[in-house]
């Protein structure tokens, strides 16, 4: 079977601050080419739960004045870097996306939000985004698994500060740790 065309391979880097984040980029030949934004996320499933029992995802966006929608499918193999298929799209409207797929059968669960903003090398392939959450700074690298090892190398990581889990684990995980009930990852 081919592999999908549309395939994200991404790693997270915990980080002290977005400015420490930005530091880093700068002296790895990153550029700003999308202005920190509030980023909204809305996961929808099924009623039974099966998108996530599956490893699948659907999350309606907003982030500054975008709005989208993306398919997630089950990650792949790989223990060193997060690779899925993904299919994203803009949407109009996410609150009128959010409706058609309620009127589908899907319903909204978990939701998270951030602060982003994305940074990139003139004339090299990737993305880097520095995601602010309410449990901490996270420096996002998405490309081919060589030029993440790379540009994290550069900024002094090794692999094994590389995060695969998705915000929900991570914010789920962080509660437990503090001993408190978990919910959706929002700002207060």
């Amino acid at each position: 079977m081919p592999m999908p065309s549309n395939v994200e391979t991404e790693i997270k880097l915990a980080v002290r601050g977005a400015a420490h984040a930005r530091r880093l980029l700068r002296a790895a030949g990153f550029r700003l080419i999308h202005r920190r934004a509030f980023e909204s996320n809305q996961l929808y499933d099924w009623p039974d739960n099966g998108l996530r029992r599956a490893g699948c995802m659907i999350r309606v966006r907003t982030w500054g004045t975008e709005a989208s929608v993306t398919f997630k499918g089950p990650s792949g193999r790989s223990t060193r870097y997060k690779s899925r298929e993904e299919i994203e799209t803009p949407v109009a409207d996410a609150a009128q996306m959010g409706e058609i797929l309620e009127l589908l059968g899907l319903v909204p669960g978990y939701r998270y939000e951030k602060f982003r903003a994305v940074f990139a090398q003139p004339g090299q392939p990737g993305v880097a985004a520095v995601d602010e959450t309410p449990i901490g700074v996270y420096l996002e690298l998405e490309g081919e698994a060589d030029w993440i090892d790379r540009i994290a190398a550069r900024m002094g990581f090794s692999p094994g500060a590389y995060r695969l889990e998705s915000y929900a684990t991570i914010y789920m995980e962080d509660c437990l740790r503090r001993g408190v009930e978990a919910g959706s990852m929002v700002f207060s």
